[in-house]
């Protein structure tokens, strides 16, 4: 099942599977912003990664010493959620545990996304609770943008823009885990120009603090994406390495992937959030275009 979503300017669409942003057109043009799932290339739009961020080490995680499985990204992205409300530019899907989630993840929880259309600004709410005495998590998003937006257009005519105009903390990669020892510094006091070979190592992750925007933009047209948000620790940017795909990622997360040196245990695990009973996590980003 999908929702629709609309304002004077834009339409959204979200699938109850996954909650998952699946298109944002731009009712003038009816250019379609959100990357359309071919298999060939990936076939998501944009999941929510829940209750891991990136991948686990070995895939395993340990708890109270008892170890569980979990894939990668956390199974948030392959369940059905339920609609607990809907306007005509806004909704609401949960997420609650239920014995399949226990069994490699010992925690009960409830996840709320909000979706809420104003104009051509689409916010994604991510509120977290739990009825255990204590919980850890990561959540974050994967939204993936088509690129090139306009026909006669390629990948090469696009930058990333950062903003504030300022150096990060680059996070590399090893395999699938991160490198927390070789952290560099990436020069994002600059806009950088798209291309395939920007993500031949695969994902660029950086460091983050405070609000941050990056926006792909071009100048041989006017549209765009720009992604705001506040107190993400880290963002990825992603397009697959493997082959030329016609689409990039932003992807605000509250958490990432296992450190090659990780001990497993998911209470140490780097970026890792912590909920107690009757308290509540909530954060937000937004996505405008233009």
């Amino acid at each position: 099942m999908t929702l629709k979503l609309e304002s004077d300017t834009a339409i959204v669409i979200i699938n109850q599977f996954g909650a998952e942003l699946s298109s944002f057109i731009l009712k003038e043009t009816g250019v379609e912003y959100i990357w359309q799932a071919d298999s060939h290339f990936w076939g998501r739009h944009a999941p929510i990664l829940f209750p891991f961020v990136g991948r686990l080490k070995d895939n395993t995680y340990s708890y109270q010493n008892k170890n569980y499985s979990m894939g990668q990204h956390g199974f948030a992205r392959n369940m059905l959620f339920d609609v607990v409300e809907q306007t005509s530019n806004s909704a609401i899907l949960e997420l609650k545990n239920n014995q399949e989630t226990l069994t490699n993840y010992p925690f009960e929880f409830r996840l709320l996304i909000g979706y809420q259309l104003d104009g051509t600004m689409l916010t994604i709410n991510y509120e977290v609770s739990t009825l255990s005495d204590e919980m850890y998590f990561s959540i974050g998003g994967h939204p993936a943008f088509n690129i090139p937006l306009i026909e006669g257009t390629e990948m090469s005519d696009y930058y990333l823009h950062f903003s504030p105009s300022k150096s990060r903390i680059k996070i590399p990669l090893k395999g699938a885990y991160i490198n927390s020892e070789c952290k560099t510094l990436a020069q994002t006091n600059t806009s950088i120009q798209l291309k395939h070979t920007l993500f031949k190592e695969d994902a660029q992750i950086l460091e983050t603090k405070g609000r941050n925007t990056f926006s792909i933009l071009s100048d041989k047209h006017s549209h765009g994406v720009i992604v705001s948000y506040e107190e993400f620790p880290f963002v990825g940017f992603w397009s697959p390495n493997t082959i030329e795909a016609p689409f990039v990622c932003i992807e605000p997360w509250c958490g990432i992937a296992d450190d090659i040196s990780s001990n497993g245990k998911i209470e140490e695990k780097i970026g890792i959030n912590k909920l107690t009973k009757g308290n509540h996590f909530n954060k937000s980003y937004t996505i405008r275009i233009q």
